[in-house]
């Protein structure tokens, strides 16, 4: 992997974390966690009203936004662990058989850790 490929990755993951912690705000909040340790959110219930119908509308929309944080933050895990990839010279590296992962992988999904050769392997594809 050539620094400008790494760099220009890194780049874009850092975009992808800024839009998925910007899209977290809007409907939870960040849990105070330790120095190093990961970010944790947690969806706010909305307040819609006290009518029946309104109090429906509340479960629903808390239940939507429960399960977008949880698709969220694992988002948000990939990302961050691919970063540290990074900074330890790791990222690009299959982490099953050690070699390359291939450019345009890592152009379609970032946070890759696996090349797809192994990826097949483990999803039984072969």
């Amino acid at each position: 992997m050539n620094k400008a490929f790494i760099d220009e990755m890194r780049e874009a993951l850092l975009s992808e974390k800024k839009r998925v912690e910007d899209e977290l705000s809007r409907f939870a909040h960040r849990l105070k966690t330790k120095p190093g340790e990961p970010a944790d959110f947690e969806t706010d219930y909305p307040e819609a009203g006290s009518s029946e119908d309104d109090n429906a509308a509340e479960v629903a929309n808390y239940s939507d936004n429960l399960s977008l944080e949880s698709t969220l933050e694992k988002v948000l895990r990939d990302i961050n662990v691919s970063l540290k990839r990074m900074d330890k010279g790791e990222y690009g590296v299959c982490r099953y058989c050690k070699g390359e992962i291939s450019e345009a992988r890592l152009r379609a999904r970032p946070t890759s850790s696996s090349c797809v050769s192994c990826k097949k392997t483990l999803t039984q594809e072969v």
